[in-house]
C-alpha cells in the first residue's frame, strides 16, 4: 500500500515524519522522506512502541539508511551496466556490513533481491505451462519433508505467475470411511493431470511412509505393503508418459523447532500450527528412521528423490524450480540463468542416507 503524507505530520528533523494516528499494539510510526538525484526515498523506519523509537533513535535509523542509499547510488555508477542480480546483492551485503544496527534493513535488501532473482526463473515456469500445453505432456510433482520443512512456500513460490488453469495444488485430508476400504493410491489417482496440466502435491501417496506409521494411523501391515508396492506403481506411470518429481525437503531439528515458535508467537502464521506439529518435536527420532528407509528403499532410477536442504528456505525454492525446469526440454529457455543444481542444497540420496548414518540418527 502506498505511504501518503497526509496521514504524517513532519518532526523537528527534516526528512523525519511520524504518523497522525496510533497504531494498536504497535504505536506511531515514523518513515523516512528524501531527496538523492532526483530520485524519492521513502521508508517505514519503525513504530514507536513495538521498535522503542522516539525521534532520536528514528533519526539515526534514517541517516544509516540515507547513507547506505548513497553508497549503493555510487556503486552503481560504476557498475550499473555489468553487473547482475546476485552480483549486486554480494555488494549491497558488503555495504551493510558497516551499518549493524541496520538488520532490519539487511533482511529487507536481501529478501528483495531475493525475489528478483526468483522472479527470472519463474518466468521459465510460464514458458514450460507453455511447452505442455502444446504437447499435452503431463508432470506430477510430489513434495514431502518433515512438518515446517518449507513445502507449502515452496509451492507459492512456483506457481505465483504460473497459468492456474492448468496445474493443480493437491493438499488431502484423512481418507474418508469409504476412501478407508479402497486400493490406497486410489484416491491420489483420481486428481493425476489430464494433457497439458501439472499436478503439485503438498504431501501425497508418502505420507504412508512416514506421518502414518509414526502416528499408528496405518497397521504395519499396511506399512509394509506401501513400501513394497510403490516403486512398482511409480515405474508404471512414468512407462505412461508421466513426468514424476519427488521433491523432499530436509529441515534441521533446531530449525524446526525455531519455526514451530515462530508459528506460536505469530498471529498471521498460527493457522499452519496442527496437533501434529505440536508432536513433531517430541518424535524426531521416530520420523528420522521412517525417513531413512523411505529414501533407501523407494529412491529408483525411474523415480528419484530430489533431496533439498530447506534451512534457508528461499535457496531451497530455488533448486525446486530448477529440478522442475530441467525436467523437460521446452522452446524459448533464458540460457542467461543457470539452472546447475546448488550441491550444497540439492544433494544425493546417497549423501544425505550417508549423513544420517554419521550422525547416528539411524
Amino acid at each position: 500500500m502506498a505511504i501518503s503524507l497526509k496521514d504524517f505530520h513532519k518532526t523537528k528533523y527534516s526528512g523525519l515524519y511520524i504518523s497522525n494516528k496510533e497504531f494498536e499494539n504497535r504505536g506511531y510510526k515514523y518513515i523516512c522522506r528524501f531527496q538523492i538525484e532526483h530520485k524519492k526515498y521513502v521508508k517505514v523506519i519503525g513504530y514507536t512502541n513495538s521498535d522503542n523509537l522516539d525521534d532520536k533513535l528514528a533519526l539515526e535509523k534514517m541517516n544509516s539508511y540515507k547513507a547506505i542509499v548513497m553508497k549503493n547510488i555510487t556503486t552503481r555508477k560504476v557498475t550499473d551496466t555489468e553487473t547482475k542480480t546476485s552480483q549486486s546483492l554480494d555488494c549491497m551485503i558488503e555495504f551493510l556490513k558497516d551499518y549493524d544496527d541496520c538488520d532490519f534493513l539487511q533482511k529487507s535488501i536481501i529478501k528483495a533481491y531475493q525475489y528478483k532473482e526468483l522472479e527470472s526463473y519463474q518466468k521459465e515456469l510460464i514458458k514450460l505451462q507453455h511447452h505442455l500445453e502444446k504437447s499435452g505432456k503431463k508432470i506430477i510433482i510430489l513434495f514431502e519433508g518433515r512438518d515446517a520443512s518449507g513445502k507449502g512456500g515452496a509451492i507459492r513460490r512456483l506457481t505465483r505467475y504460473m497459468n492456474n488453469k492448468h496445474y493443480r495444488i493437491v493438499a488431502l485430508g484423512k481418507p474418508t470411511p469409504t476412501q478407508k476400504t479402497q486400493w490406497y493410491f486410489q484416491r491420489y489417482i483420481e486428481h493425476f493431470p489430464s494433457g497439458g496440466e501439472i499436478v503439485l502435491y503438498d504431501r501425497s501417496w508418502y505420507n504412508r511412509a512416514m506421518v502414518e506409521p509414526v502416528f499408528g494411523f496405518c497397521s504395519k501391515s499396511e506399512y509394509n505393503i506401501f513400501m513394497e508396492d510403490v516403486t512398482g506403481f511409480e515405474r508404471d506411470l512414468t512407462r505412461q508418459g508421466i513426468i514424476l518429481l519427488k521433491l523432499y525437503f530436509s529441515v534441521s531439528k533446531e530449525e524446526q523447532a525455531l519455526r514451530f515458535e515462530r508459528r506460536k508467537n505469530d498471529p498471521l502464521r498460527q493457522w499452519k500450527l496442527s496437533e501434529v506439529d505440536l508432536q513433531a518435536q517430541g518424535y524426531w527420532d521416530e520420523f528420522t528412521k521412517k525417513k531413512y528407509k523411505m529414501l533407501k528403499n523407494t529412491h529408483s532410477i525411474d523415480a528419484p528423490w530430489i533431496v533439498l536442504r530447506s534451512n534457508n528456505k528461499f535457496k531451497a525454492r530455488l533448486e525446486a524450480i530448477k529440478h522442475i525446469l530441467n525436467s523437460v526440454e521446452y522452446l524459448g529457455k533464458d540460457l542467461s540463468l543457470d539452472y546447475k543444481p546448488n550441491t550444497k542444497i540439492s544433494v544425493s540420496v546417497e549423501e544425505e542416507l550417508s549423513l544420517m548414518r554419521a550422525e547416528g540418527t539411524v
